[in-house]
């Protein structure tokens, strides 16, 4: 076996585990909207082991296409490539502003539970995209330019 085949076959598994996680996590949304406040650091903490699952993951998938870009012929110029870099560094800035205070919010007593449930599934699903956005490119290899 190559050490692109390996290489690749890293850098696939690491993009199920920056994803995957995620899609679990929207039945605890409704769980989170009717739990009693005790509860409520329960259901938040698989948030918060998605996210650093997540973050670890990433750091493999970028090691990795940084290796598979360096033994292959694609350029740092390649329009998929160039796409999804400036993806990725959307979604660290998402990230990092997206979930943490939001659960931070939902751990202290509060009145608007709604709405931060509400701001949560939209984060969620904004993460969602963004991350199936850069796999779309990774995948398809559109030539933009």
């Amino acid at each position: 076996m190559s050490w692109y085949a390996v290489l690749l076959y890293i850098h696939i598994c690491s993009v199920i585990i920056s994803i995957g996680p995620y899609f679990i996590l929207f039945p605890l949304l409704a769980k989170i909207r009717s739990a009693p406040f005790e509860r409520i650091a329960d259901y938040l903490e698989p948030f918060r082991i998605t996210v650093r699952l997540t973050k670890h993951a990433g750091h493999v998938l970028v090691a990795t296409g940084i290796l598979l870009t360096w033994l292959t012929a694609w350029t740092w110029k390649t329009s998929w490539i160039v796409m999804t870099v400036l993806i990725m560094v959307l979604s660290l800035y998402f990230i990092a502003r997206a979930f943490s205070p939001i659960m931070r919010q939902l751990k202290a007593p509060h009145d608007n539970r709604e709405v931060l449930v509400a701001k949560l599934r939209k984060s969620l699903l904004g993460y969602v995209v963004i991350t199936l956005a850069m796999m779309w490119f990774m995948v398809a290899k559109p030539g933009l330019w």
